[in-house]
């Protein structure tokens, strides 16, 4: 895939997520050799421009000689490579090379061709360097992870080559690549910069899509478990108020419902008042839904912009040095994914709890036959409450928190890596939520066969009785649970739109 920088789009970025084969178009080369020549000449004129030949930070009015200006960059990738943790998932490390040549792609940067060179080798070789997942404020860039992706391409630290841990000079040499000697602005142009945020928010971000969609058909299959009332989801209420989340979701949910036999056979009841888990589905997950294109929009952007410093103007041969580098619209954007995915999640476990619950559902208790013997779904059910008061407590908002760094010239941080990581693990405990409520619904609608579901909903039952069979008597279920988890995540329990609910 030929990437265009100044042409990125969503669908663009989930296919790079997914592990689509991509390098910089041939105009974003020119932009770059544009860039670079723009620095030789700076240099060349002996102006004193920060990040070129200066020192860093609180240290920017440190002139460094020419002689030394190699010795300034290594440095610069060698004592910032200090982070702490767990490593970053390979995808996500991938989608980090990817987006910091978007941003270099630009050709505001400053760098040669041969940095370009180097982190496509990485891209070709599926060699990922190992970058710790703490240590960055998301201020001037995500400088601890990208010092650390850069690190390796100066053969310190450790690669993962194809599923191989090695010292990065050795991984280096496999795919024969030399370590990269930095010039002139290289050093702060790569670690200057949003990406590690970016795409550990985009990560998030593509993993709550597969779990609202999954969410959404799990509400529709456990209101068929219900017997619930369709009335809720007509299209003139959700009209009436206008919101496009809302009425998306309850045409989504109108449509799953469409055909089953269970619906038909209370057709006339005049059932109009389930519980709000159940009755509000389009109200709530509309919501979610609105938040989730709202952060798609700013993350989009974000994944092709110039976020480095100083930028390089190479039409008036100058540098600026500004602040694209504070990640804040990230945070924010982070932050917001986490909160729908903690409602989403919430909605989700209340229905699995009504499900479970005789006096609610109308369904034998905790949806087991020979009470008491067997203890059913009762305590999967408490496992989805445990991710549930997690997930509240992980969504608390990183980005309104701040703290001073580099001596107090960095005083004001956005926290977008620390909302984008919590982002990140709300999506997985939702799909952990989500998988309890999948087989308590698809109990819930067994009890009133011969009576079937619709269509759509007969499908997505089948494939979690392929993971989670009826349930005659109790069993080990951490392993089921955790497989339909896996399968939420990999988009493999939604039905359509499943990859287009952010278009």
């Amino acid at each position: 895939m030929a990437l265009n920088p100044e042409a990125i789009d969503l669908a663009t970025l989930r296919q790079l997520w997914q592990g689509a084969p991509a390098k910089l178009d041939d105009a974003s080369l020119a932009r770059i050799r544009a860039s670079a020549a723009s620095v030789e000449r700076i240099v060349a004129g002996g102006e004193t421009v920060y990040g070129i030949n200066t020192g860093f930070g609180l240290l920017a009015n440190a002139r460094i000689p020419a002689e030394r200006l190699a010795e300034l960059q290594r440095n610069l990738i060698l004592s910032h490579s200090c982070g702490l943790g767990d490593a970053l998932p390979r995808r996500v490390t991938r989608l980090m090379i990817v987006l910091k040549l978007l941003g270099l792609g630009r050709g505001y940067s400053g760098v040669r061709p041969a940095v370009i060179e180097a982190l496509q080798a990485l891209l070709d070789h599926d060699a990922m360097p190992l970058i710790p997942s703490q240590g960055s404020v998301g201020a001037s860039g995500d400088l601890a992870p990208l010092a650390h992706l850069i690190s390796a391409l100066l053969g310190e630290g450790r690669i993962d080559l194809a599923g191989d841990l090695l010292p990065a000079r050795d991984a280096l040499v496999r795919i024969g690549l030399n370590p990269l000697v930095l010039g002139p602005k290289e050093g702060l142009a790569l670690i200057n910069g949003t990406q590690a945020s970016t795409a550990i928010a985009l990560d998030a971000l593509f993993m709550a899509e597969r779990v609202f969609g999954a969410a959404v058909a799990a509400g529709a299959l456990s209101v068929d478990a219900l017997k619930g009332s369709i009335k809720p989801f007509d299209r003139r209420i959700s009209a009436v108020r206008g919101q496009p989340g809302q009425i998306r979701v309850a045409g989504t949910i109108r449509a799953l419902l469409d055909g089953s036999a269970i619906v038909d056979s209370h057709h006339r009841c005049g059932r109009v008042q389930d519980p709000y888990s159940f009755r509000c589905q389009p109200q709530v997950m509309g919501a979610a839904l609105d938040l989730l294109v709202n952060a798609a929009r700013t993350l989009e952007i974000e994944a092709a912009a110039v976020t480095d410093n100083p930028i390089v103007f190479e039409d008036e041969d100058i540098a600026i040095s500004g602040g694209n580098f504070h990640a804040q619209p990230v945070a924010f954007a982070a932050d917001i994914i986490a909160m729908a995915l903690c409602e989403v999640g919430s909605l989700s476990e209340r229905r699995t709890s009504v499900l479970v619950d005789p006096k609610m559902s109308g369904l034998p208790a905790f949806l087991t036959d020979d009470g008491g013997v067997n203890s059913g779904l009762m305590i999967p059910q408490v496992t989805a409450a445990a991710l549930t008061s997690e997930n509240k407590t992980l969504a608390f908002p990183a980005s309104v928190d701040s703290i001073p760094t580099s001596a107090g010239q960095e005083d004001h941080v956005s926290m977008a890596p620390i909302a984008a990581r919590k982002a990140a693990q709300i999506a997985k405990n939702a799909a952990g939520i989500i998988a309890v409520e999948l087989i308590a619904a698809a109990q819930g609608v067994d009890y009133h066969a011969p009576l079937a579901t619709s269509a759509p909903l007969k499908a997505l039952h089948e494939k979690v009785r392929a993971l989670s069979p009826h349930l005659e008597a109790d069993r080990y279920w951490a392993d089921e649970m955790a497989a339909i988890q896996s399968a939420i995540l990999s988009g493999n329990l939604a039905p359509p739109p499943a990859s287009s609910w952010l278009a």
